[in-house]
């Protein structure tokens, strides 16, 4: 009776315990395939959810690199499952013309507080050049004529992101078509020429947007200002909080998450879970970025970084597990 009772109670101990472990892993078996862009400045906030899906049980594919829009089209075709890296305000016609809220989801808000907008030397700021409205001038756009023609020379934005469309809307919304020049391109090196040649001391204007490293290189309130547009207007009738700190920017103040498509967050309860706590401080990218800016670009750095953040913040990552493994069961 004793060895029986003994080989029961053994039997149900094992038992117990293999659906523990499987509890702790509610995506094994399952491969999640990311989609995102392929600038290094993103890999780390990517890396931070790719590790906390790897420790839910998930196989993380490779991930998918290509420009934003196509970021959109690949997640509406059924061709990827998540991307961590949406833009709320900026990205959704990419997420409209992607199929929407009919076959995608936005989830969760990951960053807080994303800020885009137009800079200029502080030296030009404090002369008077405080609003984008006043590149009208012609007088005032010879000031950041960096090749001669007489227009002022904008460092923009990478054509097919989001911010082109806006850009490219106000130059004609605010009348600077034959003022200003937007030059578009790889945009680290349009940006690195930009702070050589403010380092020179030369006049210089261009678009960024936080969190990034360049706002650690040439620094709002101490290098470069952020300047002010004449109201605001965005492109296919967009509306949003445009202004920061008493200064409209002339983009909406934005937020960034999880878009996945909602067959993947169906199948994945846990996932899902982990989407929708997760959640980074922008400083913290910024300080990463920085590091990538830096000369630590290697993958193994970045991994070494995404190892440092958990580190030091290992209480707030551990309740996302255990809340995405609470809600696969």
């Amino acid at each position: 009776m004793f060895k029986k009772t003994t080989i029961a109670t053994l039997m149900a101990g094992t038992m117990l315990a293999g659906a523990a472990f499987a509890g702790d892993t509610p995506g094994k078996g399952v491969t999640v395939r990311p989609v995102m862009q392929s600038y290094i400045e993103e890999f780390f906030q990517h890396r931070i959810l790719f590790s906390a899906l790897k420790d839910l049980g998930y196989e993380v594919a490779e991930p998918q690199e290509v420009e934003a829009q196509t970021v959109y089209l690949a997640l509406g075709t059924g061709d990827g499952d998540f991307t961590a890296m949406s833009w709320n305000k900026l990205h959704n016609t990419f997420f409209e013309e992607s199929g929407g809220d009919a076959v995608l989801e936005k989830v969760g808000t990951y960053i807080e507080g994303a800020l885009q907008g137009y800079l200029i030397s502080k030296s030009a700021y404090d002369a008077g050049v405080t609003n984008l409205g006043d590149l009208a001038k012609p007088e005032v756009a010879r000031m950041f004529d960096a090749d001669g023609d007489g227009l002022a020379d904008l460092a923009g934005c990478v054509p097919g992101w989001g911010c082109e469309r806006v850009i490219e809307h106000q130059l004609t919304e605010y009348g600077l078509r034959d003022t200003v020049a937007h030059n578009q391109g790889a945009y680290n090196a349009i940006i690195a020429d930009t702070i050589a040649r403010n380092a020179a001391g030369e006049n210089v204007l261009y678009y960024t947007w936080t969190p990034y490293w360049v706002s650690g290189a040439l620094v709002p309130g101490k290098d470069v200002e952020w300047l002010g547009v004449p109201y605001t207007s965005l492109p296919d009738g967009a509306t949003g909080q445009t202004e920061f700190n008493g200064k409209n920017l002339g983009f909406a103040v934005d937020s960034i998450g999880v878009v996945a498509t909602d067959e993947f967050l169906a199948a994945n309860p846990a996932a899902a879970k982990l989407f929708e706590l997760a959640k980074l401080d922008i400083n913290d990218i910024s300080a990463q970025n920085k590091k990538v800016a830096d000369g630590e670009d290697g993958s193994e750095a970045i991994d070494g970084h995404v190892s440092d953040w958990i580190a030091a913040h290992q209480a707030e990552y551990d309740s996302w597990l255990a809340a995405a493994r609470a809600a696969a069961n």
